[in-house]
């Protein structure tokens, strides 16, 4: 996962369709727009140091524009640069036209110390807010002061085929407060199900740019794990008593989903040494929000270093992290977290950490009355025909003689490699032919175990040179 500077927060989000005063209201309660230095819990120095990079990296800017990428109101910003004047580090340059605001440019000792600023941390964005209003601003906001509801639960899964013994079982979880552990055989639905229960956990939070720990600032809002919001009619950035403070962004509760791509420095502050930036873990990511961790087992961080990480975050609730200087410092660890895996429980996990986890939720084969209801599904989003001879025939010929379980991939997976077949043809019928042809093969031949790679004299195959 990377972490991508975002200048233009309403650029690419999309409309918040919900009533506006209302949640603006509530987010505004949540976190007000600072109208001091003293609120922002920033230094002077320091925020002359973040606008001097901005200057450097973008030469020549009027005061709107200082305002928009610092997102500070604009007496704050005024303040950083009568200091920076005061100092001869920026200077004012020509205006455009009678009526245009001021430009202002680095001078030769405003360039020195950007410099310097840029070796020290390389971020280039929206002021960060503090450690302390954030941590304060998640407890606020906090995952776990939302009850979902059966009602929520079942809206959620809408249209989707699943046992109701199942479902029962997972709105509990959702609302315990602590971690879940799916497991069972591959193709049983687990990782669609953990995104479909993501989606009961509705709702706006806000999600700063970064955070600053001592000097360090940590990118946390990322566009590949945050669905950004924006409202139709936001206040104008002149009236200062109103709005949420825009260092944050508006966004529906995280959803981070991580598979084998997880290694143990993503569970870490990261550091880029190329461009002296820092990003936010997954986990810290996630804060407010879901997060999945699929495929357990298969990740490049062994499931006994993943598990001894994160066993006191998940009974304190708490976080320990370090920046990349040394700080030690703790964030809340507010979050749903869900383990998928379809490897044995018990060869990943010892049985003191099985129990800490508190919810194990087994996923076994479909029966034949919901196969047929995802068969149905599946043909009416492929705008086919239904056929209940031909789904009777998978089951009763193809599974049912080749003792292969049901699960809720196959009507799918079955389905779209038969019709690839009859693309493939030019046309023809979606009959018991191209789906036993489409079984052959989807499935490996009992005896595929004994084939093996070309020896050192040769072998064979079937494309020979």
């Amino acid at each position: 996962m990377n972490t991508l500077a975002n200048n233009s927060p309403a650029a690419s989000a999309e409309e918040y369709p919900g009533p506006v005063a209302p949640e603006l209201q509530r987010l505004a309660r949540l976190s007000p727009r600072p109208t001091s230095l003293e609120q922002t819990g920033l230094s002077l120095t320091f925020l002359a140091d973040l606008l001097g990079k901005h200057l450097a990296n973008a030469g020549v800017l009027a005061t709107s524009q200082l305002i928009d990428r610092l997102a500070l109101a604009g007496p704050i910003v005024d303040q950083v640069l009568q200091f920076m004047r005061a100092e001869g580090r920026v200077e004012v340059r020509s205006r455009l036209g009678l009526d245009a605001e001021l430009r202002y440019g680095l001078t030769d000792r405003g360039r020195l110390e950007a410099a310097d600023a840029l070796n020290r941390g390389g971020y280039i964005g929206p002021a960060p807010v503090t450690l302390s209003d954030y941590v304060a601003l998640v407890q606020k906001q906090s995952v776990h002061a939302q009850f979902v509801t059966r009602q929520a639960v079942r809206d959620a899964f809408s249209g989707f085929v699943i046992a109701d013994d199942l479902l029962e079982r997972l709105g509990p979880a959702l609302n315990s407060r602590r971690a879940m552990f799916l497991y069972g055989r591959a193709g049983t639905g687990k990782t669609y199900t953990a995104r479909r229960l993501a989606d009961a956990l509705s709702g706006l939070v806000l999600v700063p740019h970064a955070i600053a720990v001592h000097e360090t600032v940590i990118e946390v809002f990322d566009p590949l794990c945050h669905e950004q919001m924006a409202f139709l009619n936001p206040p104008a950035r002149t009236l200062l008593d109103q709005g949420f403070d825009p260092r944050y962004v508006p966004c529906e509760r995280p959803i981070v989903l991580t598979g084998g791509e997880l290694a143990a420095d993503m569970l870490e502050v990261q550091c880029e040494s190329a461009t002296r930036t820092y990003a936010a873990p997954i986990q810290l990511k996630a804060n407010n929000g879901f997060l999945l961790i699929d495929d357990l087992g298969r990740q490049r961080i062994a499931p006994a270093v993943l598990f001894n990480r994160w066993i006191v975050p998940m009974d304190v609730r708490r976080d320990s992290l370090t920046t990349g200087k040394g700080h030690h410092f703790e964030v809340p660890f507010d979050l749903v977290l869900v383990f998928s895996t379809n490897l044995r429980p018990e060869d990943i996990a010892d049985e003191a950490f099985l129990r800490r986890l508190g919810y194990k939720i087994e996923f076994t084969p479909i029966m034949p009355r919901q196969y047929r209801q995802i068969w149905q599904g599946v043909c009416a989003e492929r705008s086919i025909a239904f056929d209940p001879a031909l789904v009777d025939f998978a089951i009763t010929e193809l599974h049912g003689k080749s003792q292969m379980p049901l699960l809720p991939c196959h009507p799918r997976d079955l389905l779209g490699m038969a019709l690839d077949r009859i693309a493939y043809l030019g046309g023809g019928e979606l009959d018991e032919r191209s789906l036993r042809w489409a079984w052959d093969s989807y499935f490996l031949h009992q005896g595929a175990n004994e084939f093996k790679h070309a020896d050192s004299n040769g072998g064979s195959g079937n494309v020979q040179s």
